[in-house]
C-alpha cells in the first residue's frame, strides 16, 4: 500500500483526509500513465461525490482525457463496463461500507480487475505533478447501466417467482438496480434502506448492520433476504429464520455447488487470512483447497488470475465470481445464491454443513493505528497468547485500510478463550 492507498483504493473522511484537490490530483495522474485516457466513473449516494466525481473530471479534462459520468451505479457496474466497453479505466466514488461523511475512490484497468499495489504507488508518484493540454478532454453524462442489468438477469439460471426475497439495499448504489433485478426474475420483493439519501447510506442499515434485516426477513415471513453495503460489492444474506450467511458460509455453499457442477477450477477457492478454520476443513472433506490471501478482495482476485481460479472471497461478504466479473458483486452473488437455493430445494441453513470454529472479532478505534502496529510489547502479547492457545488457534491483529482502528480476531474451540483473549488484546491496544 502507499501513502493514500489503502487495501480498497483511496478512502477518507471528506474534507479531510480525501479532498476535491486529491480528486483532482488522481484525475491528473491517470493522464500521466496513460495519454488522453478514456474513462468511465459513476459513484454511490453520498452527498460528496458529486463534488469528488467533477473535481477528478477536472483534472482528466486538463490532462486531455475523456470522462464518462455513468450515475449511481455499484462498484461491479463499473468494473464489468470498463472492461466491455473498452474503457481506459473505471473509477468508482464510494467508500463502500464506511459511514456517510466518508468517500473514497476505486480504479479499475481497462480489464475490469483493480489496480495491484506497484500500480497504485506509480500513479501515486504523479500526484504531485500536473499536466495540461492545449485541448481539454471532455465531460459527458451517460446512461449506460442496461448493458449491466441485461447482463446480471442473463447469469440467473433460474425464475425465482416461487421466493419472497427482502433486500436491505443500505440506503447506497444498490437502492434501484437490486429491487428491479430480483422483481424481473419473478420473485415477491420487499425492500428496506432503499432511498437514494446519501446521509442515511449505511446508517443502521445494510451489511454492517444485519440485525435490520433479521427483523425485516422475520416480519415479512420471506424465504430469505440480502443485504448489500453502500457500493454494492458485499452481501450477507438471511434465511427464513433469521439466521445469518456471512461471506465465508456463502463461499462454502457456492465451493460445493461450483464443484458438483464441474464449474470449480482446481477444486480450489481463494479465502483471506480471516476466512474460519472451519470453512477449511469442512471444504477438505468435499475434496476442495483453500487458499488464504491478505485481507482486502484486491489480493483475492490477484491469487485467483494468477492461478485461474474461479472463485474467492471473503468474511464481510466480498465474493467473486471471476469467470463472471472480475470484482466483488453484491448482487451477482445473490443471484447466484438464490440459483442454488432454487436448484437444490433447500434453505439456506440446510446447505449448509459446515461446523465453524468461534470466532470474536472487536474493532477498536485508534488515533495512530501504525504506532499500535509497530509497538513490541504487543507484538509480545500476541506471540504468548498464540502460545497459550496452541495449535487450535489463531490470533490476528491488523490496521484497518480504510479507516483509524483496529481489527482484531481470535479463534479457538473454546468461545470462552476467544473473547477472553480478545478482550485482553483490545484493553492492551487502547492504553497505546
Amino acid at each position: 500500500m502507499g501513502n493514500f492507498f489503502g487495501t480498497d483504493g483511496i478512502r477518507g473522511i471528506f474534507g479531510q483526509t480525501l479532498t476535491p484537490k486529491l480528486a483532482e490530483n488522481v484525475g491528473n495522474a491517470l493522464c500521466q500513465v496513460k495519454a488522453k485516457p478514456k474513462i468511465l466513473i459513476g459513484s454511490d449516494t453520498r452527498l460528496s461525490s458529486d463534488i469528488l466525481k467533477c473535481s477528478l473530471g477536472v483534472g482528466v479534462m486538463l490532462g486531455g482525457g475523456d470522462v464518462i459520468d455513468i450515475g449511481i451505479v455499484p462498484t461491479a457496474c463499473i468494473s464489468y463496463l470498463t472492461e466491455t466497453l473498452c474503457y481506459d479505466y473505471g473509477v468508482m466514488i464510494s467508500a463502500s461500507h464506511n459511514p456517510p461523511m466518508y468517500n473514497g475512490i476505486k480504479i479499475f484497468k481497462n480489464n475490469g480487475q483493480k489496480m495491484n499495489d506497484d500500480e497504485e504507488s506509480k500513479l501515486e508518484s504523479y500526484f504531485s505533478t500536473k499536466i495540461e493540454t492545449a485541448t481539454l478532454g471532455k465531460y459527458t453524462q451517460k446512461k449506460l447501466v442496461s448493458a449491466y442489468i441485461q447482463y446480471l438477469l442473463s447469469c440467473s439460471e433460474r425464475t425465482l417467482e416461487k421466493f419472497k426475497i427482502c433486500l436491505d439495499c443500505s440506503n447506497g448504489s444498490a437502492y434501484k438496480i437490486a429491487p428491479h433485478i430480483f422483481k424481473s426474475l419473478g420473485a415477491t420483493v420487499f425492500v428496506t434502506g432503499g432511498k437514494n439519501k446519501g446521509e442515511l447510506i449505511n446508517e443502521n442499515c445494510g451489511s454492517l448492520h444485519i440485525e435490520n434485516l433479521v427483523n425485516f426477513v422475520k416480519r415479512k415471513k420471506a424465504d430469505f433476504g440480502f443485504a448489500f453495503d453502500g457500493d454494492a460489492d458485499r452481501l450477507i444474506a438471511v434465511d427464513g429464520n433469521g439466521e445469518i450467511f456471512d461471506g465465508d458460509k456463502i463461499l462454502y455453499i457456492l465451493a460445493k455447488k461450483m464443484k458438483s457442477e464441474g464449474k470449480l477450477y482446481a477444486n480450489t477457492v481463494v479465502g483471506t487470512s480471516h476466512t474460519n478454520s472451519g470453512i477449511m476443513t469442512a471444504l477438505n472433506k468435499h475434496k476442495i483447497n483453500l487458499i488464504r490471501t491478505d485481507i482486502g478482495d484486491k489480493y483475492v482476485i490477484d491469487a485467483m488470475e494468477k492461478m485461474n481460479l474461479s472463485l474467492g472471497g471473503e468474511q464481510s461478504g466480498h465474493i467473486i465470481l471471476r469467470d463472471k466479473i472480475r470484482t466483488g458483486d453484491g448482487i451477482l452473488t445473490a443471484i447466484s445464491l438464490a440459483n442454488v437455493i432454487a436448484k437444490e430445494d433447500k434453505t439456506l441453513s440446510e446447505l449448509f454443513d459446515a461446523n465453524l470454529l468461534p470466532q470474536t472479532n472487536i474493532n477498536c478505534v485508534v488515533r495512530d493505528k501504525m504506532k499500535v502496529m509497530n509497538n513490541e510489547e504487543l507484538r509480545l502479547l500476541l506471540s504468548n497468547i498464540s502460545c497459550a492457545m496452541g495449535p487450535a488457534g489463531r490470533v490476528l491483529v491488523r490496521a484497518s485500510g480504510t479507516e483509524n482502528k483496529i481489527r482484531i480476531m481470535v479463534e479457538h474451540m473454546s468461545l470462552n478463550k476467544t473473547k477472553k483473549y480478545a478482550k485482553e488484546i483490545k484493553s492492551f491496544v487502547m492504553k497505546i
